[in-house]
């Protein structure tokens, strides 16, 4: 394993996002208290309990899946779209770095970055709401398999884009759509019967489930079956980075 390597594909990355800390870090994060100001007041008024929580704390969890997921996809994506861009990438196939070392830096840097940023939405989420994390363990792990799992799929968006609006095109229209209605701002069961099952196909559904588990001890779906779903998840985005170093799709032509 070539660390050094590994080191300064990741700190090349986190670099580019401290230059662009506006842009990267504060718009998310002002963004969600935007959230919290109109669903938890306006709508939270009105709304006393969800599943015997507050709404207001209600809304956290899915929050915070909703910035982590799209966060890590789009800075992976645009991570390794954008050497390909410029055709440094060539440079790097080139060096004396395996497809592994590669992906590890960059989807490390990725899922650090959306790691942090909902660490803070978090913590900002404190200052709206009591909060109370009865898993904290699970909570990390959620967190953490979320933002390794969403960034190797960013990762492979970067790698099919073939100009900027692709690299845009599945955050926008699947990933956020998804998760708005995947019960980031909601319970499964306050829908009709017809509507419930078709919402357990959207897999967007099991992590909010077990990461709000983590937070109250309730979920939509049991926990079992959610960490299977991540684990499944981050399992296919592997074998696809893997499938395209083995070809060169997009990578190498």
């Amino acid at each position: 394993m070539n660390w050094q390597a590994v080191g300064a594909i990741y700190r090349y990355e986190m670099a580019r996002f401290f230059r662009t800390i506006a842009q990267s870090f504060l718009s998310p994060v002002l963004s969600t208290s935007l959230y919290f100001v109109v669903f938890g007041t306006a709508i939270g008024s009105r709304i006393n309990e969800v599943e015997g929580v507050s709404y207001g704390a209600f809304i956290v969890p899915g929050l915070i899946m909703l910035s982590v997921m799209t966060q890590a996809t789009t800075n992976a994506s645009f991570g390794i779209y954008f050497p390909k861009f410029i055709g440094t990438v060539y440079e790097l196939l080139s060096a004396p770095v395996n497809f592994f070392e590669i992906v590890l830096g960059y989807v490390g840097a990725a899922a650090t970055k959306a790691l942090l940023i909902g660490l803070v939405i978090l913590a900002t989420a404190t200052l709206f709401v009591d909060l109370t994390v009865l898993h904290p363990g699970a909570m990390v792990a959620f967190l953490l398999l979320t933002c390794l799992s969403f960034a190797l799929f960013g990762f492979i968006i970067g790698i099919w884009a073939r100009n900027f609006e692709q690299l845009q095109l599945i955050p926008l229209l699947v990933v956020t759509p998804l998760v708005f209605l995947g019960g980031a701002f909601y319970s499964i069961s306050m829908l009709p019967p017809g509507w419930q099952t078709v919402t357990y196909f959207n897999p967007v559904v099991y992590l909010i489930s077990g990461f709000r588990w983590a937070f109250f001890g309730t979920s939509d779906v049991p926990v079992a079956l959610s960490l299977l779903a991540i684990a499944g998840f981050l399992l296919m985005c592997l074998a696809v980075v893997w499938a395209i170093f083995r070809t060169g799709y997009r990578i190498k032509s």
